[in-house]
């Protein structure tokens, strides 16, 4: 899979130590499973990110997404080979999502053209995880974020000003950028989302609605 985004250095060194939030870490996993190039800056993140094992007081990723990240790396360990030969999403995401396949999943509409799911994250999670489904040519209102965000498209594609992401690539945003996604024509995009505070939109109108959005 030839992809265009990526994810930070920085969050590549999270997710090796065990320090980054576990719906984020859900999101890198799936994003390496995906990405050669960044399973390559993986293994050598390890190198440097385990001597910080238990060094930081940040919720670490799950046993089990991690263990979906390294295996993504050398091929599907044993225990995660059967789940992954029935699912069409990343294992890390599968897991989450307890085997639940994109076209069983009981969508929330939050906006015309635009419904959300938010996935299941532990007693105590410091993040959140939702999928988001965004109709051809529909566009999320501008807005900015309240901490790191990161988005990982799993089918269609959207457009901003960075450029177009498509199936696979990565949204590795923190709270200095703003920007109106668009979804490009023709097929609805389907993004995974993890969020470490709610989104701030520029709009007035989208501020008033966003209790009712969720986001």
């Amino acid at each position: 899979m030839n992809l265009s985004h990526h994810l930070d250095d920085a969050t590549l060194l999270a997710l090796a130590s065990g320090t980054i939030p576990h719906a984020h870490g859900i999101v890198a996993a799936a994003h390496v499973s995906m990405c050669p190039v960044c399973a390559k800056a993986l293994r050598q993140a390890e190198a440097i990110g385990g001597g910080l094992l238990g060094d930081s007081g940040t919720e670490p990723v799950s046993d089990m997404a991690r263990a979906a990240t390294l295996a993504s790396l050398d091929g599907v360990a044993p225990a995660t080979r059967k789940a992954r030969a029935k699912s069409e999403l990343p294992a890390a995401l599968d897991f989450a999502l307890g085997g639940i396949a994109l076209d069983q999943i009981k969508w929330k509409k939050k906006a015309p053209g635009v419904a959300m799911y938010d996935v299941p994250m532990p007693k105590g999670s410091t993040s959140a995880l939702k999928l988001l489904s965004i109709g051809p040519g529909r566009a999320m209102p501008e807005h900015g974020h309240g901490g790191e965000e990161l988005t990982l498209v799993l089918k269609g594609s959207y457009s901003d000003h960075m450029g177009t992401f498509r199936a696979g690539d990565v949204a590795d945003l923190d709270d200095s950028i703003e920007h109106t996604p668009v979804a490009d024509a023709g097929e609805t995009c389907i993004c995974l989302v993890a969020v470490e505070a709610p989104t701030r939109f520029k709009s007035v109108w989208a501020r008033v609605m966003q209790p009712f959005i969720g986001i």
